[in-house]
């Protein structure tokens, strides 16, 4: 995965957003199942007139049901195509694609620009209610109902401490070859006027279901099932507790991607590639 385009072609930055119910998650999938990034390939390829697909690369691969405000991809165009096509490409994009996915910006990324590995972070938010009557109809899509009152201030201590580099395989579904080592730079929840709590959760990269399973961690706790200690101690013991429920897609959004400056972006692109270990550990197999 190269971090300039080829000879011929040109690097374009897509900003996007997507209600992600209706779809299989990001990833281009075999046997027919709606996904963001084959519907976005879709498009791209009609709309451009190409006998070809051309591929994107996404910052954070959603799972299936999970939304995105902030999401960022790239793609490689011929440059030929781009030229053609760039003053209508946006507005062709959007009468093509359904509704409930949109591209905001298309534009050619600076050099060493890589969607996924250039990222210094992404941030996203998990709202849920524990009203007793249950989640607004009109938010029903992208708010969880939790039926226990829940005490954000020890859902905020227990966050707390897990904020920082560590090990997060307690809370991650295991891939082969891929590491478990995550900096976690914010983890907070707060509860809005209209009752809906946000957890607000920042790393410099997720494993899979991490974000689901540290809120899920944090719901028992918040609804007294669980000591504030508890999801520290979870995360210590470094294997997947029974005991932590991975939370419903629908309440999860990609809210934004964070980016270095330009001159930046190659050698952070070089860096997320590295292996990465913990301190005095013996070393994690394989990335990202």
């Amino acid at each position: 995965m190269s971090d300039e385009a080829a000879p011929g072609q040109v690097r374009l930055r897509l900003d996007l957003s997507y209600d992600g119910r209706d779809f299989s998650g990001w990833a281009r999938q075999a046997g027919g199942r709606r996904t963001v990034q084959g519907e976005i390939e879709d498009a791209l390829r009609t709309v451009t007139r190409s006998t070809r697909t051309y591929e994107l690369t996404v910052a954070g691969r959603t799972d299936a049901g999970v939304h995105a405000r902030g999401q960022v991809a790239h793609v490689d165009l011929p440059v030929e195509v781009w030229e053609e096509h760039r003053e209508r490409l946006l507005r062709r994009l959007a009468g093509r694609l359904s509704h409930d996915v949109r591209v905001w910006r298309i534009e050619p990324a600076p050099a060493g620009f890589n969607a996924r590995f250039s990222a210094i972070w992404r941030r996203y938010a998990y709202r849920v209610t524990d009203h007793p009557g249950g989640v607004d109809p009109l938010l029903r899509g992208h708010v969880l109902w939790h039926d226990w009152p829940l005490d954000v201030a020890a859902m905020n201590e227990a966050a707390g401490h897990l904020v920082g580099e560590h090990d997060f395989a307690a809370y991650c579904k295991r891939r082969e070859g891929a590491t478990t080592i995550r900096t976690l730079q914010r983890f907070s929840w707060e509860r809005g006027a209209d009752g809906v709590i946000t957890a607000t959760v920042r790393a410099d990269a997720f494993c899979h279901n991490m974000v689901r399973s540290l809120v899920g961690a944090m719901l028992f706790v918040g609804d007294g099932h669980r000591p504030v200690d508890w999801p520290r101690a979870v995360l210590a013991a470094g294997v997947r507790d029974s005991a932590v429920h991975v939370v419903r897609p629908h309440g999860l959004t990609l809210e934004e991607v964070g980016y270095p400056a330009d001159e930046l972006l190659a050698a952070r692109s070089r860096e997320a590639r590295n292996k990465r270990t913990l301190p005095g550990s013996g070393g994690a197999a394989g990335c990202c």
